[in-house]
């Protein structure tokens, strides 16, 4: 299933997508789609809905996040071989984890950059929504754990985060840092994360295209791994991390300005597209 949040931003009502790519709304049936909802047996309920009995959403639709309060959205750096080696860094042995301290935004809502933005960057990732909370989690049961899948853009201002301390949450965490969806794909429909298409476009030129055949650590390695300092819940989000071609490595940088147009997506997952703001406006 494909579960969106549809509508103006603080006034999302709860909508599936269906096969044929029409929106249609479920809150006859659903009062929200939060962490609560992705618990398989309430999924299962919804499964069994006939989206053709639902009212269409008509008109322009506005995607906002696809989960509502999420919870922590946790970090995984360093975790595709090709983006390591691009800016330079070893390939981790162990997970790199840090947190990203903003609330997710709409997949096609503008990004807004610092006051004092100097090097603003893109990352586009696959996002694991967990539906089944969860403290030391055996690799074997991770996926268990796994309520649905989306894509994410981990925007990021790489002045905070290199030039100031050198803790990456500062540079990852401006508000409007986290354009999440358009929807979350629950795990029935996605039948091995380990092999999808990922890619970004910065006004029209592609500067990531890559696979998650390239991750260092599979979604069930990473889901065990942070559970070991994380207790997880239902809601939270864990990005994955991101492949080569990212503004910091290309040579020379590039970093983004105001009126640039990001556009990203991953297979079965949906496309964003973000256009870049200034501060003020």
């Amino acid at each position: 299933m494909k579960l969106a949040r549809v509508g103006a931003a603080g006034a999302e009502r709860p909508a599936i997508v269906g096969l044929d790519g029409r929106v249609r709304d479920l809150s006859a049936h659903v009062a929200e789609i939060d962490g609560r909802l992705l618990a398989a047996e309430r999924l299962a309920r919804i499964s069994a809905i006939d989206p053709a009995t639902l009212p269409v959403v008509e008109g322009p639709v506005r995607f906002g996040p696809p989960i509502a309060r999420p919870g922590k959205i946790i970090c995984i750096g360093l975790n595709y071989t090709d983006h390591a080696a691009e800016v330079g860094l070893d390939v981790p042995t162990e997970p790199t984890i840090f947190m990203k301290g903003c609330v997710p935004t709409g997949a096609n809502d503008p990004v807004r950059l610092p006051r004092d933005a100097e090097k603003g960057d893109w990352e586009v990732e696959l996002g694991i929504i967990i539906g089944r909370d969860g403290l030391y989690i055996d690799e074997d049961d991770a996926l268990a754990h796994v309520g649905g899948y989306c894509v994410l853009n981990d925007v990021s201002e790489r002045s905070y985060q290199m030039e100031h301390g050198g803790q990456w949450t500062k540079g990852k965490s401006f508000p409007g840092f986290a354009p999440i969806g358009p929807w979350l794909v629950t795990p029935d429909e996605i039948a091995d994360p380990g092999n999808l298409s990922i890619w970004l476009e910065v006004n029209g030129h592609r500067y990531q295209n890559g696979t998650t055949r390239n991750l260092v650590f599979s979604v069930a390695q990473m889901v065990s791994y942070v559970s070991r300092f994380y207790a997880l819940e239902a809601g939270d989000l864990i990005a994955t991390g991101t492949p080569a071609g990212v503004g910091l490595g290309q040579k020379p940088p590039v970093f983004l300005k105001a009126g640039d147009v990001m556009k990203l997506g991953i297979d079965g997952l949906g496309v964003q597209e973000q256009k870049v703001i200034a501060w003020g406006d």
